[in-house]
């Protein structure tokens, strides 16, 4: 098997809890789990998302998923390939499952065995870093900082960031989550010192291209957020990267959301690297066709 020939990803909407895909992002072999075996939980509902409509009898189960990574990560052993990383996306949020924790860490103790070279990744949209009615941080966002930070774990969080306004934001994500709500829950995770990175889906909505107010909010929100860290690229804390990617997969509402050109991602990804270097901040910007 060479990375090419990783089965496609949309297996994972047939219930199987770990599935290998090569991912242009992680730049190889990604072997992902999938917390919702059964059917698509998530708090957004993305004009692109990729996840087609299915329901299945599979529950998650711990047990069940130790058994699959360990033998996606020997498989790939015996085959010379190396598992760039383990990534918790697949047919939802991993926020929302119940079972994020306790996955992630027997995630960390199989990579540390079997694979020490591969990356702990969480995709999310955010909405798990929201505090609650009251205030405080919800045990979710200390839990993300913790892990983001300890060495056993190392988790790489990518953290989605798909608008800088209130209207790009209600096309593209579809979320009853209010807008400055969830930017609110951001800043607070950037000022609070945990590593992450920021990714960011460029696509049409209806025909149409993200209007420049749009991509200038965007750039000086993703600048505010590196300043708000307090950190440079490749240090501890703070806003490590950015990736830029556009639409590539299959998704059940085409073509509502398209894909553009490969011009208006580096256009994207220009803008954004000059407004962060006016503010002086040298944060890597990725563009993933």
């Amino acid at each position: 098997m060479t990375a090419g020939s990783v089965q496609d990803h949309r297996s994972r909407e047939g219930g199987i809890i770990v599935y290998p895909v090569y991912s242009r992002r992680s730049g190889g072999l990604s072997v992902g789990i999938n917390l919702f075996p059964d059917r698509k939980r998530c708090s957004f509902d993305c004009a692109y998302c990729e996840v087609f409509p299915f329901e299945t009898d599979v529950s998650f189960n711990l047990e069940t998923m130790k058994a699959a990574l360990r033998s996606a990560i020997l498989d790939a052993g015996e085959r010379k390939i190396p598992v760039r990383d383990i990534c918790f996306s697949g047919s939802g949020e991993p926020a929302m499952s119940s079972h994020f924790a306790e996955a992630l860490e027997a995630a960390a103790v199989l990579r540390n065995k079997l694979a020490r070279e591969a990356k702990l990744v969480m995709i999310t949209n955010g909405t798990g870093l929201l505090e609650p009615p009251g205030g405080n941080a919800p045990a979710l966002f200390d839990f993300l900082r913790t892990s983001a930070r300890a060495p056993a774990t190392a988790l790489h969080i990518w953290l989605k960031l798909d608008a800088g306004t209130e209207a790009w934001y209600a096309a593209m994500d579809r979320s009853p989550v209010p807008y400055e709500r969830l930017v609110s829950g951001i800043r607070n995770f950037a000022a609070s010192g945990a590593p992450f990175i920021l990714q960011t889906m460029v696509c049409k909505i209806n025909g149409r291209l993200p209007p420049p107010e749009e991509a200038a909010a965007w750039a000086a929100l993703v600048t505010e957020l590196a300043r708000t860290g307090g950190a440079e690229a490749g240090q501890s804390g703070g806003l490590q990267a950015v990736q830029i990617y556009g639409k590539v997969r299959p998704a059940p509402e085409d073509p509502l959301a398209e894909a553009v050109p490969a011009a208006v991602l580096e256009d994207r990804a220009a803008l954004l690297r000059a407004a962060l270097a006016g503010a002086g901040r040298a944060v890597p910007v990725e563009v993933y066709e």
